[in-house]
């Protein structure tokens, strides 16, 4: 460890465990500072910078959630962790959404403890190393698939990483295009489930007929053409996650059935009388403002606060246009790999042209504009005159081969098959629904079907089972 310590202040009104977390703390290269009481842990805040503060959560004078909301108003750069002896979930929740680093139960789990301090010891070295390298920063710009260095989008990737191990149930909300699954699967990814199932089911490609079935699952000779038991997806997520996509799409019908599913944690076949229990986690995403929708009587009250034990918003591109050029790098970087092709990057032109588009599709329109850009460009470097080609006109619709050089047959024919990939991503999202795949591509539904013939993918039958719903082992 070279230059100065980081500083810890611990706050407890048990004598015994600031003995404990001092001699714990020093053995681990920290200076540490111990207060009886959140008054005076304040005081110290006050004159100085502390790197990590352990904060009990019941304390005669200062509860620890005011501490810890008194150290986010001093100190942003101070993590905090609670300590408590009565542990929940809801205090565990309150503390994580107030910025605190983690929650630790008592009696402290010293090996723990030994480890967070190793952690914090590091980030604290590394982030001094940041602010002396200036422009050579440590970029940690991509998490979990995402890529963001705008402050909202670094302070989104603390909140999940805070919130994965210890959230059962999420709300993640945000514009269409913005990421919502991808915030999805870092939860996922990142809680303790890691390593099970993530089964995804796409609400507005769910057939209220046929919902209990693929829900719940059936035995044999249930439904038409059941010829053998089979698992719902609650059962397929059972010790994984439970991924509700744009669930503000559900039927009011389907609303209450999952709602009684999420409240009792069991499930009951179709032609079964057998309930049978099912741990998950649940993880809803939405690009309505549900509020809005339980006012209108669209949307249930209770579902909604039953999903909304913590919500994510997920910022627009627009409100964080400082990321463009870092995503445009990286979906350059991902078509290169993918078509062989080496696009080393943009024209100040072309970048400027970028950093003033609307972007009403968010990161997903994004992506689609630098992937056909690349297609089109001839050089090293994309112009104006292939983003022009690319990005959406006034109108809404994409001009993709109008443009196309008429000479350059195998450029088209490239175009072409990536046109159609993107068509069947959408369509496999949209869980086979062409009107949402078409609010997805930008285009009306004409649009699309004209697309589907000329690309021969108009025969193309996409299963419901297959498309509404996606298993990731």
């Amino acid at each position: 460890m070279t230059g100065q310590p980081p500083l810890l202040i611990v706050v407890d009104d048990d004598q015994g465990i600031l003995e404990i977390v001092e001699r714990l703390a020093r053995r681990n290269g920290f200076e540490v500072v111990a207060c009886a009481g959140g008054m005076q842990a304040l005081a110290e805040l006050s004159t100085r910078h502390v790197d990590i503060a352990l904060v009990d959560l019941r304390m005669p004078d200062l509860g620890g959630l005011d501490v810890i909301r008194a150290i986010r108003d001093m100190d942003p750069r101070c993590q905090a962790v609670l300590m408590t002896g009565f542990a929940t979930v809801d205090t565990a929740v309150e503390a994580i959404k107030l910025g605190a680093l983690d929650y630790l139960s008592k009696p402290l789990d010293l090996a723990r403890l030994e480890r967070l301090f190793t952690d914090v010891r590091d980030d604290t070295e590394r982030r001094r190393g940041v602010l002396a390298m200036e422009s050579e920063v440590a970029r940690r710009l991509e998490f979990c698939g995402m890529v963001g260095r705008a402050p909202a989008m670094q302070e989104l990737f603390g909140t999940v990483r805070r919130l994965a191990p210890h959230v059962r149930t999420a709300l993640v909300t945000g514009e269409t295009g913005t990421g919502k699954e991808l915030v999805a699967r870092a939860l996922h990814r990142s809680g303790p489930r890691g390593d099970k199932r993530f089964v995804t089911v796409s609400c507005s490609a769910v057939i209220e007929s046929l919902f209990d079935g693929e829900v719940f699952g059936y035995v044999r000779g249930a439904v038409s053409g059941a010829a053998e038991d089979r698992a719902g997806l609650f059962e397929l997520a059972d010790g994984g996650t439970l991924f509700l996509d744009e669930v503000g799409e559900l039927p009011q019908s389907l609303q209450a059935k999952l709602l009684r599913v999420l409240e009792t944690g069991e499930i009951t076949r179709v032609g079964s009388v057998e309930a049978r229990h099912v741990d998950l986690h649940v993880i809803a995403s939405s690009n309505r403002d549900l509020r809005a929708e339980v006012a209108a009587g669209r949307f249930r009250s209770d579902l909604y606060y039953r999903l909304n034990v913590v919500e994510i918003k997920l910022p627009p591109l627009r409100d964080r246009r400082a990321d463009i050029p870092y995503l445009t790098a990286a979906f350059v970087r991902e078509t290169n790999e993918r078509l062989q092709k080496s696009v080393a990057g943009l024209t100040p032109a072309a970048e400027r042209l970028l950093a003033s588009g609307r972007w009403d599709g968010n990161v997903r329109e994004l992506r689609n504009v630098i992937e056909r850009a690349c297609i089109l460009v001839d050089g090293e470097l994309i112009s104006e005159r292939e983003l022009a080609v690319s990005m959406p006109t006034a109108s809404g619709h994409v001009h993709i081969a109008a443009d196309a050089p008429s000479h350059d047959v195998s450029e088209r024919d490239l175009l072409a098959t990536v046109e159609r990939d993107h068509i069947q991503r959408a369509l496999v999202r949209a869980g086979g629904n062409k009107k949402a795949a078409a609010k997805m591509l930008g285009l009306s539904r004409r649009a699309l079907y004209r697309r589907l013939e000329r690309l021969d993918l108009s025969d193309t039958i996409t299963r419901r089972r297959d498309n509404a719903v996606m298993v990731e082992a």
